[in-house]
């Protein structure tokens, strides 16, 4: 009897360990390569048992550097035991660079490639995006009319919940003998959003923390060319449960823009600052952190809705590995009651709001939780970055 007892007392902590081990290693395999880093990171996810107990991450640099020259890749190494390897992970080296703290509304302006549509006598949709017809690539809604040919139908090429599709669609003639598709269109977007980080050196910025889309499909909309606005903040709609609040902004489109925007993409809008007046502190900077130096735990939001820059408490729930790149990396809830007061929580608008923890810029706000406004989500800095 006591030899039985001795065995399953033996199976049972033999098995223990064996999952201790498991299940970090597992969740190793679920991060992305190419995310940033830096030896302070690795240094601090070692020191915390990020990885887990048994299981430490060496970081190497290597001597390539991407065309930019900009950052330099490297590699980590994941060793079970101090010395065992497991898994390698390309990773790209955080810069030195020091960045401005964002959390002021701006306005955005973009001017697409081809048209959203806005309404349809045929098969496309409202908020379908066109942006070729017979395999010619459209720049505005001005060429519409111009690749048009005198056949009765035309194959054009849209864009519906970012995906590429083509059809053919019945060309029309007016009263005026013009060539029609059918469609109503427009070429220009705009919005309200919060400015993340701008690099001090290099005045490239990042913002929104999500894609500007289309409200009716939530198409990504293609950027031709967008300017970025100052932005006067006149309202706050206080959030409620399943009711999302708003920040209520106002911006003139034939005043002096602030910048370019480049790029549109899951993770936000990047460009470049050419005017930072009433835009940031030049005197408040911060470094860029990788998605290693975000832990669960106290946090803040960087936001200037009460008519200043205030840092608010928030509290990381919940800061995933990822194994592919989302805007929904991390889970976070509002502890300030000055926020709570003021916003009720997460409101729309506040969308790429800086994430900073331990002295530096890891993220932004992307989403709501729509059943609790104290709730959101937050995108990793590396995505808004690459």
């Amino acid at each position: 009897m006591k030899r039985n007892k001795f065995w399953s007392t033996y199976i049972f902590l033999w098995l223990t360990c064996l999952l201790l081990v498991a299940l970090p290693i597992l969740d190793i395999y679920k991060i992305e390569s190419d995310f940033l880093v830096s030896y302070e990171d690795v240094n601090s996810a070692n020191e915390n048992h990020l990885f887990g107990s048994f299981i430490n991450g060496e970081l190497k640099q290597k001597e390539s550097e991407v065309s930019t020259g900009k950052a330099k890749n490297g590699e980590i190494v994941f060793k079970l035991f101090g010395f065992i390897p497991i898994r390698k992970v390309s990773v790209v080296m955080t810069n030195d660079d020091d960045y401005y703290i964002g959390g002021v509304p701006i306005g955005l302006s973009i001017q697409t490639d081809g048209g959203i549509v806005v309404s349809s006598e045929n098969s496309l949709k409202e908020g379908d995006i066109v942006i070729k017809i017979n395999g010619v690539d459209l720049e505005d809604i001005e060429d519409f009319q111009s690749v048009l040919s005198k056949s009765t139908e035309a194959e054009v090429t849209y864009l519906r919940n970012n995906k590429e599709i083509r059809t053919l669609v019945p060309i029309l003639k007016d009263k005026d003998n013009k060539y029609k598709l059918g469609l109503v269109v427009k070429d220009n977007v705009t919005g309200v959003g919060t400015l993340t980080f701008v690099n001090k050196k290099t005045g490239e910025y990042g913002a929104l923390g999500h894609a500007v889309v289309d409200e009716n499909s939530s198409t990504i909309v293609p950027v031709k060319e967008g300017k970025i606005y100052s932005c006067n903040l006149i309202g706050i709609n206080k959030g409620e449960r399943n009711n999302p609040g708003q920040l209520r902004c106002l911006f003139l489109q034939n005043s002096k823009n602030k910048g370019d925007i480049v790029s549109n993409s899951k993770f936000g809008i990047n460009g470049k600052m050419s005017n930072l007046d009433g835009l940031v502190d030049e005197n408040l900077t911060a470094k860029i952190g990788g998605r290693l130096s975000v832990t669960p735990g106290k946090a803040t939001i960087i936001s200037d809705i009460s008519g200043i820059k205030e840092e608010y408490e928030i509290e990381i729930i919940k800061a995933n590995y990822q194994k592919k790149a989302n805007d929904k990396s991390l889970v976070f809830r509002v502890k300030d009651k000055r926020l709570l007061d003021l916003t009720g929580g997460i409101v729309q608008g506040m969308s790429g709001s800086p994430i900073m923890q331990n002295g530096k810029i890891v993220g932004a706000v992307t989403h709501v939780f729509l059943s609790d406004p104290t709730k959101g989500y937050g995108v990793y800095c590396d995505w808004m970055i690459k």
